[in-house]
């Protein structure tokens, strides 16, 4: 069983979740046991725990974004102790790049990042896709350790059998679950401001994809109007003929409560609408379901904010294509 260890900033905390939630299948197949600094138990020297598990760790995952490049401990301690000991073949360290950001310099761009091309996992239209590409690059990987791996019972290789076996019982940790995670809620509150924030940033993202559309193809003009707080609207013209148009309203479901729509004609009143998304959650995430592309059969995906800009784009840009 391979040890995997979790070197993260607390800022990328719901990233770290979701990864493990997506690790569990290879928990369940006895092929890793994951470990991460919210194990450590009330009391215990936290820099000694976490020491330990890194030099113990067979496979350690980097969870790279700014805020892990920008903390002294992440990037200082941890990423240095762990390629010190994967520059001696104890242990293998796997950056997943969590979030934009200026990753591709010394020494991280000599690593093979996840997911694939180290494309963020924030910029996949869908993060269940982005995070099952980079469980199964970790399987691919605990697979080739094979026999390399901690067997259950055994010291570790950072620790001489002699020494092990001179600790005294009260530093012996007992075994437990790596299975801890909790069931997450969300309140009325937390949906309404994660729907706020995706509206804000499908302004921004409308915004610049017009302005780079039309910096682009001579003869394209994208204008992008901010209509109110809560709608805006985007056309595209081709040599001053309107080829293209929407409008995007937060809380225009009509008879619906909430949601964000999409309208072909950025006039249309409020409950109209080509396309329609509610905020959703699971155990562990909030996300958007298209409700139209569900009912006529199509994509039902859980859309990120960056998902639901795409689909959104997809629904304009589709017209010119």
């Amino acid at each position: 069983m391979a040890k995997v260890f979790f070197s993260y900033s607390h800022d990328d905390e719901a990233y770290r979740d979701q990864l493990e939630k997506h690790l569990a299948l290879l928990r369940h197949e006895g092929l890793i046991e994951s470990w991460h600094d919210r194990r450590i138990l009330a009391g215990a020297d936290l820099n000694q725990v976490i020491d330990d598990q890194l030099n113990q760790a067979d496979v350690i995952l980097l969870l790279v974004s700014a805020s892990f490049l920008s903390s002294r401990y992440c990037y200082s301690i941890e990423m240095a102790r762990a390629l010190e000991r994967q520059s001696r073949g104890e242990a293998q360290v796997v950056p997943v790049i969590v979030r934009p950001c200026d990753w591709q310099q010394p020494p991280l761009n000599g690593l093979m990042a996840v997911p694939r091309d180290g494309k963020a996992i924030t910029t996949w239209a869908n993060h269940d896709e982005a995070y099952t590409d980079v469980a199964r690059s970790i399987r691919s990987l605990v697979t080739q350790l094979g026999g390399r791996t901690h067997v259950a019972g055994a010291p570790s290789r950072a620790q001489p059998l002699a020494a092990a076996s001179a600790l005294p019982s009260e530093q012996v940790s007992l075994p437990r679950s790596s299975n801890l995670r909790l069931r997450k809620e969300f309140t009325e509150r937390d949906q309404d401001a994660f729907q706020h924030a995706a509206f804000d940033y499908l302004a921004r993202f409308f915004e610049g994809s017009l302005a780079e559309l039309q910096a682009r193809t001579p003869g394209v003009e994208g204008v992008f109007r901010r209509i109110d707080g809560n709608a805006f609207s985007g056309v595209v013209y081709k040599d001053g003929k309107k080829l293209s148009q929407c409008g995007i309203r937060l809380g225009g479901g009509g008879f619906r409560q909430g949601g964000i729509t999409y309208s072909s004609d950025p006039s249309a009143p409020s409950g109209s609408y080509n396309e329609m998304v509610m905020v959703e959650k699971d155990d562990q995430a909030m996300y958007f379901k298209p409700l139209g592309m569900a009912m006529h059969g199509g994509r039902s995906d859980k859309l990120t904010q960056e998902g639901l800009a795409e689909f959104f784009w997809e629904l304009l840009i589709k017209q010119l294509q």
